[in-house]
């Protein structure tokens, strides 16, 4: 296990820095959807990108295996626009900038481009966690080998006769996030990752947006429940809220070293395997692992291998030096940029963040189980009680959240008015 840890430690923290300069990075991932409720046409969807090619300054940098553009980049802004597991989703990926409102402004060009050039076909984007036809689509992956992979992965869950899989292991065809990125210091990742884990609950009531189109699920965030109770979940510390909160380094990178590894590459093929815990896996003899076209091989397991880790905690360490969050649903489109305001303005009012959790008796009242609570407020059915409770807490959090936003005098509290006037509501 200390080999492992010692390779974890060189992947997620040779990049961290003491003091680094402080930048935005965000991904929003949205459904192309059909207006005629019918499936989306991905020969309209992928025409996008022939589009985007011509009206704006972007360039192909990834083509599919049909030749058709799948990832264009704007070398200035290092702005990305890609279809996501499927050419049913777009992603919009973009460059890292010091405040919200320069990647709202381009965000803005881009949609004004592409819902322009959607309409004629009766399809736009919209801002929901789920696509709403998701059981009519195409759901195929992209013709790239990183997502025909992934979904041949998810689908070993067919295989097995366990209702702990929820039986729609297609659901990274559908399903669509809200994710920001935001740099951390070797001094303070482990506080933003505990801090941020606690605060679960809050953003579930504020921020759900995936109700399962067609299916009785009492949730209203699905999403955790596709990650949560797919391969991907089999270990449950590679997904999710963490169990717990972390004191040291050593704590952490421990319970890191119970995720998972579930592919390698050999002589450039990408394959796949049944998920084996990161400690566990330089002590595998052999690994039996499968192509992308089923065939099977049996490989020794390298340190190299450990280039190809990625877990899915809700607050995920990357190798680039900051935590990714990636626990939001996909917002209403007006919504969009509540969310990312949400996390910058709580990191720049991490003190008093803390210090609000700690005296939390919200969190003392749940025993501070933060995945059980996240579960209870993303519920479609909430007693009143709790949810005043959980009301006066999102408030609490929000107020220190504006605080935040206000000392960076960037007027970016501006974005979270609107969710602070309805948080009484629940229709977020």
């Amino acid at each position: 296990m200390t080999k492992a840890v010692d390779l974890l430690k060189k992947r997620y923290l040779d990049n961290i820095q003491d003091k680094p300069e402080s930048y935005i990075g965000v991904e929003l991932e949205f459904p192309i959807v059909n207006l005629s409720h019918q499936a989306t046409d991905i020969t309209v969807t992928k025409s996008v990108m022939f589009h985007l090619k011509e009206s704006l300054f972007f360039e192909v940098e990834r083509y599919d295996q049909d030749g058709c553009p799948v990832q264009l980049i704007d070398r200035k802004s290092e702005d990305r626009i890609l279809f996501e597991v499927s050419y049913n989703t777009i992603e919009f990926a973009f460059g890292k900038a010091k405040k919200i409102q320069d990647i709202e402004e381009r965000f803005n060009q881009y949609m004004k481009v592409i819902q322009a050039f959607l309409k004629p076909y009766n399809h736009a984007i919209q801002g929901f966690g789920v696509h709403p036809y998701w059981y009519l689509n195409d759901n195929r992956a992209v013709k790239l080998p990183r997502y025909q992979m992934l979904l041949n992965f998810l689908a070993l869950s067919g295989n097995k006769k366990d209702s702990f899989f929820h039986g729609f292991p297609q659901y990274g065809s559908f399903i669509c996030g809200n994710q920001v990125q935001l740099d951390v210091s070797k001094s303070n990742y482990l506080r933003v990752i505990n801090a941020f884990n606690k605060i679960e609950a809050v953003k579930a009531y504020l921020f759900a947006n995936s109700e399962f189109w067609g299916q009785n699920w009492s949730t209203k965030i699905s999403r955790d429940i596709f990650w949560e109770n797919s391969m991907h979940g089999v270990f449950e510390e590679n997904v999710g809220v963490n169990k717990i909160s972390f004191e040291t380094e050593e704590d952490f990178f421990n319970y890191l070293a119970n995720s998972a590894l579930f592919t390698a590459e050999r002589e450039t093929e990408i394959l796949y395997f049944e998920p084996i815990r990161v400690k566990d896996y330089l002590g595998q003899e052999e690994i039996s692992a499968w192509d992308l076209s089923g065939q099977q091989h049996y490989i020794l397991p390298d340190e190299a291998d450990f280039a190809n880790h990625r877990s899915y905690q809700y607050q995920n360490l990357t190798k680039r030096g900051t935590v990714e969050f990636r626990s939001v649903c996909t917002q209403p489109l007006e919504r969009t940029f509540v969310p990312i305001a949400f996390h910058v303005g709580l990191l720049e009012n991490l003190d008093e963040l803390e210090k609000l959790l700690e005296k939390s008796d919200f969190l003392q009242f749940y025993n501070h189980d933060y995945k059980f609570i996240r579960r209870q407020f993303s519920q479609k059915v909430i007693t009143q009680e709790a949810k005043r409770f959980i009301s006066v807490f999102s408030e609490a959090v929000l107020e220190c959240c504006e605080r935040g936003l206000k000392r960076r005098g960037l007027g970016e509290e501006r974005y979270i008015k609107e969710i602070k006037q309805k948080k009484s509501e629940k229709s977020y």
